[in-house]
């Protein structure tokens, strides 16, 4: 198996050599795992591209690049221009921090699955959620360091991966607890902690000039039943099968009665 991993903290981040092993169990005797992440941090981006300017390649080592772009342009890299041969599964992260309910909109760690769902190769998006159970450990992705390949390897042999145009793709955020204290697998919808949206902080500086922070807001409340953040507080890992298509079917069959003239 041929993997690519990529992330949006950058080359140097610590979840990326954890998502190396994941990848090389993953991969397994005989297998190959390939590197291409942003040379710099990248986390906010999103689905960004670039296609404005050229973007420069580092190679670091044997398999091993830097990008000077977002997650979903390493991801392109990846598979139409540095990686010798087909790319089978596409890992992005794992982030530090979890990327569910709103944050996973302004996620580069999902906007690289996304990409790969995009170019059709299985992609999943991995996040390790912060708390005080986790943060002060002496590796606080022990989590994700823990029970990653299992559940890689649990997707890849038992998921729906299928969509004849918008193919599915993976979210999923470990816990903030130890390793020891995970419960399990939690298959989940997207959650909305309802105050967990990105805001604006402005601040002076002493020149008098003025600036704008953006910052969230508390990151461990619960979502409802059955959603991520709400399974992640409580000591499970969660599992979101997500599209790339947006397209709220509900909305459109309430709209298609309000504007019944097109029949196509």
């Amino acid at each position: 198996m041929r993997i690519l991993i990529t992330n949006d903290d950058g080359i140097g981040a610590p979840g990326l050599e954890v998502l190396a092993e994941v990848a090389e169990a993953v991969a397994g005797e005989g297998g190959e795992v390939w590197t291409v992440a942003p040379a710099f941090e990248q986390s906010g981006v999103g689905h960004c591209i670039n296609y404005v300017k050229p973007t420069m390649i580092s190679k670091l080592g044997p398999r091993r690049f830097a990008l000077e772009g977002s997650p979903a342009d390493c991801v392109m890299a990846g598979i139409g221009h540095l990686v010798e041969g087909p790319v089978d599964l596409i890992l992005s992260g794992v982030n530090r921090g979890n990327n569910a309910g709103e944050n996973t909109v302004y996620s580069g760690t999902i906007g690289a699955a996304m990409e790969g769902a995009l170019q059709g190769v299985p992609a999943i998006a991995l996040s390790q959620f912060y708390g005080p159970r986790n943060v002060d450990l002496d590796d606080p992705f022990e989590a994700a360091r823990a029970h990653g390949a299992a559940l890689v390897q649990k997707l890849l042999r038992g998921a729906p991966w299928g969509g004849d145009a918008y193919k599915l793709f993976y979210n999923v955020n470990f816990p903030p607890v130890p390793a020891r204290d995970v419960r399990g697998f939690a298959a989940v919808a997207q959650g909305y902690r309802g105050d967990g949206r990105m805001g604006v902080h402005p601040q002076t500086s002493p020149s008098g000039r003025k600036y704008l922070w953006i910052g969230g807001s508390a990151q461990g409340e619960a979502t409802a039943p059955g959603t991520d953040v709400k399974a992640n507080v409580e000591g499970w890992v969660s599992v979101t099968p997500m599209r790339c298509d947006l397209t709220d079917r509900d909305a459109l069959n309430a709209l298609r009665a309000a504007l019944p003239d097109y029949d196509g």
